[in-house]
């Protein structure tokens, strides 16, 4: 059976809204709630991790609603294990379909790949090998989430330290399948392409030109670190913990030129600074869909599975 094209979600009504259209946000962290609220037009829109707000209510809901009830929210999940080889947690499956029907967000993303193993929960987001096997496992627990929450999600392209020699796909054809089999959108993370880059000695540059662009709804921006293994060899990781790094605005100036303003999030998760440096991290990505995107991008049109 063929699904019907999804542009965006249903409004339901229980909040405004919003529009993240040519916008730029930033991650939500409690001590900054009362310099948002203070100010509610400084930023396009705010993103909370799924699993942060999966409890009944108390404080952490109360200010979830204040500021929803201002602005676009962007529901990015961490824990679902997209990649993983058992079935989806069905509580958690439950608890993720809630959050979106209760906040309404803009937009709604969780990240290719895995992170439980039979009732192991880790606190990472493992790699995948690029095989059919996955690639029909990853499909069907797409499928579940979209059913459960009744409308598209997006896909986050991940940052990796190793690859698999098993894999049979390019990562840019894997994500294109995926969605010509889901309806799924993508959520591409622009610092995520150029750790996995620079780790692995390719081109980000070549990885974007082969990117599928068209079905991009959101774009994540963050900073890295360097490391070096214990063998003296240099390596990035995608810490979320520094300003955006020089050649990932570089790389994000030119997507936003060939995909148009696509909503842009940047992400600080450690080392958090005060609320104005990361609303000028966002201020200076939305003068660049401002400066480069030329249109605000439309929702794409996902392709409906066979």
């Amino acid at each position: 059976m063929r699904r019907a094209e999804t542009s965006s979600p249903p409004a339901a009504g229980r909040f405004p809204a919003f529009s993240v259209a040519g916008r730029a946000g930033a991650s939500f962290k409690p001590q900054h709630l009362e310099a948002i609220l203070a100010d509610p037009g400084a930023i396009g829109f705010l993103e909370v991790h799924a699993e942060n707000y999966m409890g009944a209510g108390g404080p952490p809901h109360a200010a979830l609603a204040r500021l929803r009830a201002e602005r676009p929210l962007s529901l990015h999940g961490v824990c679902m294990s997209i990649g993983g080889l058992e079935p989806l947690d069905r509580a958690h499956l439950a608890r993720f379909a809630d959050l979106v029907a209760r906040y309404e967000p803009a937009l709604v993303s969780e990240h290719l790949a895995w992170s439980t193993h039979d009732d192991v929960f880790l606190n990472d987001l493992l790699p995948l090998p690029y095989t059919d096997a996955t690639l029909a496992r990853v499909c069907d627990h797409i499928d579940a989430v979209q059913t459960a929450i009744g409308r598209p999600m997006l896909l986050e392209n991940p940052s990796t330290y190793v690859l698999f020699a098993e894999s049979t796909w390019r990562e840019t054809d894997f994500l294109r399948e995926v969605v010509r089999r889901t309806g799924c959108g993508l959520l591409l993370d622009v610092n995520n392409v150029f750790v996995s880059a620079t780790n692995h000695g390719f081109s980000a540059a070549a990885y974007l030109a082969d990117f599928p662009l068209a079905h991009v709804g959101e774009i994540h921006l963050a900073g890295h670190a360097r490391d070096a293994d214990e063998n003296g060899v240099a390596f990035l990781i995608d810490s979320h913990d520094a300003p955006v790094a020089d050649p990932v605005w570089a790389l994000y100036e030119t997507v936003v030129a060939q995909r148009g303003a696509v909503p842009t999030l940047v992400e600080w998760d450690s080392a958090v600074p005060d609320w104005p440096v990361l609303m000028a991290e966002a201020a200076a990505a939305e003068a660049i869909l401002a400066r480069k995107g030329g249109r605000v991008a439309q929702e794409p049109r996902h392709a409906a599975r066979a």
